[in-house]
């Protein structure tokens, strides 16, 4: 989905991007925290309920599966919108960015998304959270993209599945990978953000990897290999980094 303006092959053509990650990276929530908002907020207090309930009873393969594979993580908990209409999910996604992201937004968010359209990049979102969520923030943010999940639907109301291809973990790599060659940017000159370990493949495949917020893994993974880090801070000062400069600087990280 673009958020931005679009360019004629006549006019300036940016050859990089920055790709952020969402959860953890900008915001200080993870996937499960909209989702327990959405089946929270269902018709009744019957309805919010029972969806809990459910998703009570598959919490325990949910966890297993995010130690193993996250696409399998994120399949099993994006079941437990089956049934919801259309409109509900459109309606609630805008409420969960208002009363779940944003309160956990990094007030330096902002500042390094701003350095990053500065330099002249383009900005994507690569989130596993749902599209009608994660555009919310792009808005909010200035965010040029968004590539993010999207609900299967038939007849207007959601079958539970994930439409391909699944936003998560390495095939975070290949649909950055395709995403660059399809705009025609240069991946050697692109920028990557995340605070995960599970993404290290999609940090890999630019030139310019960055941990943000780094899990311990990730934090070990990024020193040896010398790649910048910063920790966002939240007194809306910008981020600080730990190593290297700041990679939206347009030098490369050694």
């Amino acid at each position: 989905m673009t958020l931005g303006p679009t360019y004629t092959t006549e006019s300036f053509r940016t050859v990089a991007a920055c790709y952020f990650d969402i959860d953890g990276t900008l915001v200080a929530t993870n996937l499960v925290q909209p989702t327990l908002f959405y089946l929270a907020n269902q018709g009744t207090p019957l309805q919010s309920a029972m969806r809990l309930g459910r998703a009570l009873l598959g919490a325990p393969r949910m966890a297993v599966a995010e130690l193993f594979d996250r696409r399998t993580f994120n399949e099993l908990l994006f079941s437990t919108y089956a049934g919801m209409s259309e409109d509900r999910l459109e309606l609630l996604g805008e409420e969960a960015f208002e009363k779940v992201l944003l309160p956990s937004l990094y007030d330096s968010a902002h500042g390094l998304v701003e350095k990053s359209l500065s330099a002249g990049h383009d900005v994507v979102f690569v989130s596993g959270a749902l599209e009608c969520i994660v555009r919310h923030l792009a808005r909010h943010l200035g965010a040029t993209e968004v590539i993010a999940n999207r609900l299967e639907m038939k007849d207007g109301i959601a079958t539970g599945k994930l439409l391909r291809p699944v936003v998560a973990g390495p095939e975070k790599a290949r649909i950055i990978r395709d995403h660059a060659r399809g705009k025609g940017y240069d991946l050697d000159a692109c920028f990557a953000f995340s605070d995960s370990y599970s993404d290290v493949p999609m940090l890999s495949v630019v030139g310019h990897p960055a941990a943000v917020n780094p899990d311990k893994k990730l934090a070990l993974l990024a020193e040896a290999y010398s790649w910048p880090t910063m920790q966002l801070s939240s007194s809306g000062d910008g981020p600080r980094p730990r190593r290297g400069a700041p990679p939206a600087s347009g030098q490369r990280s050694s």
